[in-house]
C-alpha cells in the first residue's frame, strides 16, 4: 500500500486538478476573445533602448531625444528593440485581512483564482512566470520559469499556500471576517476601526530590495494584495524604473458600500476580536466613506495610470475582468 501523500502535496494535487479545468478558458479567451491582445495589453511598447537615430518623417515624435537634437542641431530620436519574451512576476501580499467574506468566497480565495488565471495566461503564451508569496510568517520567492509543466506547478503551489494564522496575527488592513454569534467587548469596537494605528505599515515579509533583482528590466510585476491606505513601500520608485508595475485588488462588496441591514456581529482578524457594525449608524458610514477614499488614493499613489490597476468584486468573475483589462489597455494605444 503506497503511503499517504503528505498535506501540502495532496493540496497541491488537488489546485493542479482545478488550474487544469480553468486552463481551457483561458486558452479559449486568449485564442478566440483577445486576439493577441494579451500581448500587446502587457507589453505594449515595452521596448529595450537600442541606440539614437536620426529622425525622418513618419517616425513617432514622442521617440524625439531632444538632448541629443539640442546638441547636434538636427532632430534624432531614440531607437528601441522589442523584446522576445515577456517576464511575469506576481507578488503576493497575503495578509490576514484577506480572509474577509462576506459572501461565499473570501478575498483570498478570489484573489489567489485571480493569480492562477494570470500565471495560466502566461503559460499559454509561452512567457517567464514567476511569484513571491509574502505572509507574516515570511516569504517564498519562485523564480520566473517558462514552459507549461513548470508553470502549473508554480501555480498550484501557490494557490496551495496555507492562509495566515488568525490567532496573534498582525495586518494593517481595517476588514472584517463575517461571526455569528457574540458581541464587541468594548463599545467603541462596534465602529469600523478605520484609523488602525498601524495603518501605514507595510508587510515586512515582503523583500522590496531583492524584487529589483528578481527579474530582467521591462519585466511586469504584478501586486496582489488589500492595499490598505498606507505609504508607498521603501524602493518603490526604483522597481516603477526597472519594471512595469500593475497593482491588482479584490474587494469584498462590503468594503465599497456597507450593507443595508440590520445590526451585524463580524469577527476582526486584525484585531482578533467581535466587533459590532451598524449600518444605520451616520458616523460609522461616514467613517468608513472616508477609509474607502483614502484607500483608493493609496492605490492610484501606488499606480498612477488608471490601466495599470485593477480592482474586481469575489462576486464578479474574474477572467472576464481580466479581458476587459486586458482589452482597455489594448484600445489605449501604445505603451512604454
Amino acid at each position: 500500500m503506497p503511503a499517504p501523500l503528505p498535506a501540502h502535496a495532496s493540496l497541491v494535487t488537488s489546485q493542479l486538478a482545478v488550474l487544469r479545468r480553468l486552463e481551457w478558458r483561458v486558452r479559449h479567451a486568449v485564442e478566440n476573445v483577445l486576439s493577441g491582445e494579451y500581448r500587446s495589453a502587457f507589453r505594449g511598447r515595452g521596448m529595450e533602448f537600442d541606440q539614437v537615430v536620426r529622425y525622418t518623417y513618419g517616425d513617432d515624435i514622442r521617440d524625439i531625444d531632444w538632448n541629443v537634437t539640442a546638441r547636434l542641431g538636427e532632430p534624432y530620436r531614440k531607437k528601441f528593440v522589442e523584446e522576445r519574451e515577456v517576464t511575469l512576476l506576481l507578488v503576493f501580499d497575503d495578509s490576514i485581512s484577506l480572509q474577509f467574506g462576506s459572501g461565499t468566497q473570501t478575498k483570498r480565495e478570489a484573489l489567489l483564482e485571480l493569480a492562477g488565471l494570470v500565471m495560466l495566461l502566461g503559460a499559454v503564451n509561452r512567457d517567464r512566470v514567476g511569484y513571491l508569496h509574502a505572509s507574516p510568517e515570511g516569504y517564498t520567492l519562485k523564480e520566473p520559469v517558462r514552459g507549461r509543466g513548470q508553470i502549473m506547478q508554480a501555480a498550484a503551489t501557490l494557490l496551495g499556500k496555507p492562509a495566515p494564522a488568525l490567532d496573534g496575527g498582525f495586518s494593517s488592513l481595517p476588514h472584517r471576517t463575517p461571526g455569528t454569534t457574540g458581541t464587541s467587548p468594548n463599545p467603541t469596537a462596534s465602529v469600523p476601526a478605520i484609523e488602525n494605528p498601524n495603518s501605514n505599515i507595510e508587510n515586512p515579509s515582503i523583500p522590496w530590495r531583492m524584487l529589483a533583482h528578481a527579474a530582467p528590466r521591462h519585466s511586469i510585476m504584478i501586486w496582489l494584495g488589500d492595499f490598505p491606505p498606507r505609504a508607498a513601500p521603501e524602493g518603490w520608485s526604483v522597481l516603477t524604473r526597472r519594471y512595469q508595475t500593475m497593482g491588482f485588488r479584490i474587494d469584498d462588496p462590503w468594503e465599497r458600500a456597507l450593507p443595508d441591514a440590520r445590526v451585524l456581529t463580524a469577527y476582526d482578524p486584525t484585531a482578533g476580536r467581535l466587533v459590532n457594525l451598524n449600518p444605520a449608524s451616520s458616523a460609522q458610514r461616514a467613517a468608513h466613506a472616508g477609509w474607502v477614499a483614502r484607500r483608493e488614493a493609496a492605490f492610484q499613489g501606488l499606480f498612477p495610470d488608471s490601466l495599470s490597476r485593477l480592482a474586481v468584486r469575489t462576486d464578479e468573475e474574474r477572467l472576464t475582468s481580466l479581458v476587459r483589462f486586458f482589452q482597455a489597455r489594448m484600445a489605449a494605444g501604445p505603451r512604454r
